[in-house]
């Protein structure tokens, strides 16, 4: 008798899937099965399609689909629907694939089975209702926080807690490759160093991980004895964990086997199609989210690899002073960018050339652009910095050499990376570079571009230091950069910092400024490191929202801050509150930084009309200056404590030896008023010869005494 016959005899029927063509070949009974002409037929796979009911035709996709993949049964419960859309009967499909390069046939049969009554429902049993619904929400929930998870650590605790519907594993460990053997990425529920005997076997040992990555197929051991009849060898080592069940599933990404996942069971688990199915999703989305785990941990390492290369080591051993300096990159990418910060010993002594502490360089800079190449030159450009410092140059020159020196390395390009790729043209960068005399605090400045310095005062007091400066470096092969001095006194804290400490948060420079400056007034104490977190913290942290500024669309930038304090005097409250800055004659726009500057330094005087006089007293000194003489002006306003009271003394000095005189100006005159303003404004004021040149100045005293401003 023919096989056919026998199956037909028993309502059984035989049926081919070639997926290569989309063509499935029916027996007669196979058709009658399926609601049509018991007769042999080939039809489309759309035309069998139709005779199925969506929601199962859409489990027997996923199942073929898992057994094609694992070389195992395609088993599922199919409903037959008529013309009208209503099931007629419910059959059991049993397949096998047959493998052939990348194509496959699928041969199997078809029998009617009997209708599952409620709460009878076997293991084959296409899932539907609660269960399905229990699953795909399992899944969801595992493939979001699978998705989150930023490091191996994470993934792997997320793997742990995961809670299958219906079959939750006890013990999980993850295998991956190191050459050709096989090493344990992480387990969970075993003992620390229960992974001993399987960490670095070979992946030719007869163990089911080391096959599942060989082959890239997954195994399912149900039973203790399933596992010692197929691999006796290693039995004896998963034996003493006394576990009834095994998966090991592979971890693929892109096609390749990256690994293997094992999933142990305290209780009998008889992998139904459905069970391996929930095991092989979570599989994939377990090997994406080590990928992306071990993709990040790659890019930190290598970012924390560059930063800790760059960036300087500010350690302790320089006398009078304190040092505190943080790194902020970049959100994005590597995390690795062009600012930069350094701090340099320089050779010899004071100017005076008594040795003493020495002097050391603070440079800070932004070379543009937030990447790989960014940090190149801006490690080639800090490298030829300490070159030019340690040579002795004074800033100007260090600054006017680094320029050349980037203007020849920009020199080779034209817009395009080294690829052909665009992008990679031109850079320049901004510096400032700060000259530090240890011994008397005096501070040269060089600046290109860049923000100017800050200085908290002893009192809390915060001034921003307007100072000259240049071009960028590497736009100008010749360019200048003039050098402005200032004064740090014991107890004083100087801010240097790039643009990114300012803007990040969506603010311009100005609006950025003021909310560092109400940063460095709310300070106390002299711990610089605390500041520089704070600082960081601020405008990089979780509270930052709240101090989003108007650009706010704006890209985020990279943060370096550098801060330096002068150890305090043993009479730190008596030190006075001091400012000084040039105005060249090529520079009239700074005479309102100079209003500006005896504003800020004056922010708690107790008399505004006293603080307008004083302002508008330093407006026309400096006028006067650069309307009447060939020099620029030197402005020096200090406040200190009196006897009972706090003491304004303003001067202006210049090189002309000329001394002004005091006119009565009429009404519509246009000049002539300094001197008589002073005379009705100030409470003290003079002329003095100083060698080559004059200072006029005046002084105020404060009416009311501030609390705690005077000893």
């Amino acid at each position: 008798m023919r096989t056919e016959d026998v199956l037909a005899a028993i309502a059984t029927g035989l049926w081919r899937w070639d997926n290569a063509s989309g063509i499935v070949s029916l027996d007669a009974e196979a058709a009658r099965l399926l609601g049509l002409p018991a007769e042999p037929v080939r039809l489309s796979e759309a035309a069998v399609r139709s005779r199925f009911h969506p929601v199962d035709w859409n489990e027997i996709d996923g199942v073929v689909g898992l057994a094609v993949a694992e070389g195992t049964l395609a088993e599922a419960r199919l409903r037959i629907m008529d013309e009208r859309g209503r099931v007629v009967r419910t059959v059991r499909s049993r397949s096998k694939p047959l493998i052939e390069g990348s194509d496959y046939q699928l041969v199997g049969t078809l029998q009617e089975v009997a209708d599952p009554q409620p709460g009878t429902a076997g293991p084959h049993t296409p899932i539907t209702g609660d269960w399905r619904r229990s699953r795909e929400a399992f899944l969801l929930d595992a493939g979001r926080a699978l998705a989150e998870a930023r490091s191996t650590a994470e993934v792997l605790r997320v793997a742990a807690s995961l809670s299958m519907p219906g079959f939750s594993p006890d013990g999980l460990a993850v295998f991956g490759m190191s050459g050709d053997r096989l090493t344990v990425i992480g387990h969970h529920g075993q003992q620390d160093g229960d992974e001993g005997p399987f960490t670095s076997m070979s992946l030719r040992t007869d163990y089911p991980a080391a096959e599942v990555v060989r082959t890239g197929r997954a195994i399912y051991l149900p039973s203790p004895e399933e596992y010692r009849r197929r691999f006796p060898t290693t039995w004896p080592l998963a034996e003493p964990f006394e576990r009834q069940s095994w998966a090991f599933v592979p971890l693929v990404v892109a096609g390749r086997t990256m690994g293997a996942w094992m999933a142990a069971f305290k209780h009998p688990v008889t992998f139904t199609p459905d069970e391996r199915s929930v095991l092989t999703t979570v599989a994939r989305m377990l090997a994406q989210a080590l990928a992306r785990a071990g993709v990040a941990e790659s890019e930190r390492e290598l970012s924390l690899g560059l930063q800790r290369t760059m960036m300087p080591v500010l350690g302790p051993g320089i006398p009078g002073i304190r040092v505190a300096a943080r790194y902020v990159p970049t959100g994005g990418g590597l995390q690795v960018g062009g600012d930069w910060y350094d701090m340099i010993r320089l050779p010899g002594g004071t100017e005076g050339g008594t040795g003493g502490a020495g002097r050391i360089a603070l440079v800070i800079g932004d070379v543009q652009g937030h990447d790989v190449r960014a940090a190149a030159l801006m490690g080639q450009l800090r490298i030829a910095l300490r070159a030019y410092a340690s040579e002795g140059h004074r800033p100007d020159a260090v600054l006017s050499r680094a320029s050349r020196f980037l203007y020849g390395v920009n020199d080779g390009y034209d817009g395009a990376d080294g690829a052909g790729a665009p992008g990679g043209g031109p850079r320049f960068a901004t510096c400032l570079y700060l000259e530090v005399d240890l011994e008397t605090g005096t501070v040269d400045i060089a600046r290109a571009g860049h923000p100017d310095p800050a200085v908290r005062m002893v009192d809390g007091t915060v001034l921003l230091r307007p100072t000259a400066g240049g071009l960028p470096l590497g736009i100008d092969a010749d360019a200048d950069y003039p050098t402005t001095r200032l004064t740090l006194d014991p107890g004083e804290t100087l801010m240097i910092c790039t643009d990114g400490l300012l803007e990040t948060g969506g603010h311009d420079l100005d609006s950025g400024w003021e909310r560092v400056k109400r940063l460095l007034e709310k300070h106390r104490g002299d711990d610089l490191e605390e500041l520089a977190d704070s600082l960081v913290e601020a405008v990089h942290g979780p509270g930052s929202h709240h101090t989003t500024g108007p650009l706010a669309d704006r890209r985020e930038d990279d943060i370096a801050v550098l801060l330096l304090s002068r150890l305090p005097a043993t009479t730190v409250r008596q030190t006075p509150r001091r400012t000084l800055m040039t105005i060249a004659q090529a520079e009239p726009e700074r005479i309102a930084e100079a209003r500006e500057q005896v504003r800020q330094l004056l922010h708690d005087w107790t008399d505004e009309d006293q603080l307008d006089a004083a302002v508008l007293m330093v407006s026309e000194m400096v006028t006067n200056v650069l309307v009447h003489t060939d020099g620029d002006a030197l402005l020096t306003a200090e406040v200190a404590c009196g006897e009972k009271a706090r003491l304004l003394r303003v001067e202006v000095s210049d090189a002309s030896d000329e001394l002004p005189h005091k006119r009565h100006p009429g009404e519509m005159a246009s000049s002539g008023r300094g001197l008589v303003l002073m005379e009705m404004l100030a409470d003290a004021w003079g002329v003095a010869p100083r060698g080559e040149g004059k200072t006029i100045w005046f002084e105020l005293t404060e009416p009311t005494e501030p609390e705690g401003c005077c000893p």
